[in-house]
């Protein structure tokens, strides 16, 4: 009896269209570690020929035995660790008061105009001028670090949400309308999507600049965190310990905007873009 294969309509296209992602995702990564393999690869054998001095610019290779030696007693994961739950804590309390204020100064334009001059007028403010501030009224424990990043994140966050509310085409609002959608209807089926990639980028760039205040933040009496390892190397002349720890910043940081990477393509997945690959 000879027995028939059955197929099923749409599987091998989606099987193919699986595997070519796949594919992309690994040709993206590999184009993405050319240059900086690159570098590494010169600047060891640079390194190693004496051009750049050891006290000032050590070799990759003196910088990953710090890593790997700091991986081995522990002390990388509590400081990794601490800093990431720092950036995170942060970023959550910066993107949500960011999101709830944006919504309503994008919506209502009365409030635009109660509201957004004094957010803009604090905006000008320098990160480094919040410091002492924050030491005076919340010491120098996790609450005053949490905030001042909470404070590096609000504001991309902020703009971008009022750019994304404000620039939806009115067009689409009146359409929505026409097919009698309410208030909650429209803001939840056309205003609220057409500002999604507006928001998506906020986050991602509030989430940069949380790693960004998060060496200001550890320089407030830390006892741990990668920014405390700035100053420890910095203290004890060790450069190597200097440059891990901006290694590992931008090692961490990569993979957090990478994530936010996924999530927006994913849920930007219906946009017909200009370039694909």
């Amino acid at each position: 009896m000879v027995k028939q294969a059955i197929s099923i309509p749409g599987t091998s296209r989606q099987t193919k269209g699986k595997a070519n992602a796949k594919t992309a995702g690994a040709q993206k990564v590999l184009l993405g570690g050319i240059l900086p393999l690159a570098l590494i690869i010169v600047w060891e054998a640079l390194s190693r020929a004496g051009v750049f001095p050891s006290y000032q610019l050590p070799a990759p290779s003196v910088i990953l035995s710090a890593i790997t030696g700091m991986a081995q007693d522990g002390s990388l994961w509590s400081h990794a660790g601490i800093t990431v739950y720092r950036v995170f804590a942060g970023f959550l309390i910066g993107a949500l008061v960011a999101v709830v204020l944006g919504s309503v100064v994008g919506f209502y334009k009365k409030a635009e105009h109660v509201l957004d001059p004094t957010i803009q007028a604090f905006r000008s403010i320098p990160s480094l001028a919040w410091v002492p501030l924050f030491i005076l009224w919340m010491g120098i424990g996790e609450p005053s670090k949490v905030t001042m990043i909470a404070v590096g994140v609000f504001f991309p966050v902020y703009l971008n949400t009022v750019s994304g509310i404000a620039g939806v085409d009115r067009k689409l609002i009146e359409v929505g309308r026409m097919y009698g959608l309410n208030a909650y209807q429209l803001v939840t089926r056309v205003i609220l999507p057409a500002a999604l990639p507006s928001f998506l980028t906020g986050l991602r760039s509030g989430l940069g600049l949380g790693w960004m205040f998060v060496v200001a933040a550890e320089l407030m009496g830390a006892s741990q965190g990668l920014g405390y390892l700035l100053v420890v190397g910095q203290n004890t002349l060790s450069p190597e310990t200097i440059i891990a720890s901006i290694i590992l910043f931008a090692v961490i940081g990569k993979l957090s905007d990478w994530i936010l990477k996924i999530i927006e393509e994913r849920a930007l997945h219906y946009q017909d873009r200009a370039v694909n690959s």
